[in-house]
């Protein structure tokens, strides 16, 4: 059972914390752009033996927006960092998905002090801002921020995009298409249009620093998270271990059953390397202002 839904306050924005709760390993597992803890649960191992953290970013799910000119991938790190420091939990296992594998990434290499194994699913950036297999993000939070809704999705799915990811990565475009139903669609624009141009603001050489065991988990069929990005991460962090894991286009529950399979197995074989990890002395629900 989840222990609920906590609150994280930073820079005057309430961030919600979905916390699973237990005496595991804790994991910080962070969602993808306009995902949300919903994404994170279904994809984490069911085992008692872990227990699952994922804070919301600011203006998903349940947290608040704030300033929206301050939405990027590091002021989402830093928000990550701040619940870390708080809930006393480092060092700790910290990890993503796409965006969260950014989030996760970038302190990886500017806070080494908080990470103790990192976890990177279906990447969407190594090193570069902007990178081309974020542009349908982009072009869906264009025009979110030119027509109402029910107009921006008509626009999009006539478009050439649409029809290409129809063909290559049919998944990838049921995602963007479900960005057309989020609430709050200024905000909705506004993230997709400032991270889809952001990046995790590492260099290829710092991601060669990486000392901690680093898991990478991709697959084909995926046209904003290619599997030529994960090899690249791959080749740039020491002694990681790339696996390829079924396209959630072509079978969804099997992609959820590979990937729960690979978190699971690398989270139980770090074992002795995680032995003596910060369970926590403090829980991440006390209200933190900074």
């Amino acid at each position: 059972m989840m222990s609920g839904i906590k609150t994280f306050v930073r820079d005057g924005a309430a961030l919600h914390v979905d916390d699973s709760g237990g005496g595991g390993l804790p994991v910080v597992f962070q969602h993808g752009l306009c995902g949300d803890a919903q994404q994170t649960a279904e994809a984490f191992p069911v085992d008692q033996g872990f227990r699952r953290i994922t804070l919301e970013c600011r203006g998903h799910g349940a947290s608040e927006a704030g300033d929206v000119s301050a939405f990027s991938i590091g002021t989402f790190a830093e928000d990550v960092a701040a619940l870390i420091e708080a809930g006393d939990l480092a060092p700790i296992v910290v990890g993503g998905i796409s965006m969260g594998a950014a989030i996760a990434a970038l302190l990886a290499v500017h806070r080494p002090d908080l990470i103790r194994g990192l976890i990177l699913v279906r990447p969407a950036w190594v090193s570069h801002s902007a990178p081309d297999n974020m542009r349908p993000y982009a072009e869906v939070g264009q025009f979110l921020s030119a027509l109402p809704a029910d107009e921006a999705r008509e626009a999009f799915l006539a478009g050439d995009t649409a029809e290409r990811l129809r063909v290559e990565a049919p998944d990838n475009l049921a995602s963007l298409e479900g960005f057309f139903a989020r609430s709050q669609q200024a905000i909705t624009a506004a993230l997709l249009q400032r991270i889809a141009a952001d990046g995790p603001d590492v260099s290829d050489e710092e991601l060669g620093t990486i000392r901690v065991p680093t898991l990478i988990i991709a697959h084909g069929r995926d046209f904003v998270h290619p599997f030529a990005l994960a090899e690249g991460l791959a080749a740039l962090i020491p002694g990681s271990q790339l696996v390829a894991i079924t396209p959630k286009a072509d079978d969804r529950i099997r992609y959820l059953s590979d990937l729960r399979n690979a978190l699971g197995t690398y989270l139980r074989s770090s074992t002795d390397g995680f032995a003596g990890v910060n369970m926590g002395r403090r829980s991440p629900d006390r209200p933190t202002h900074r």
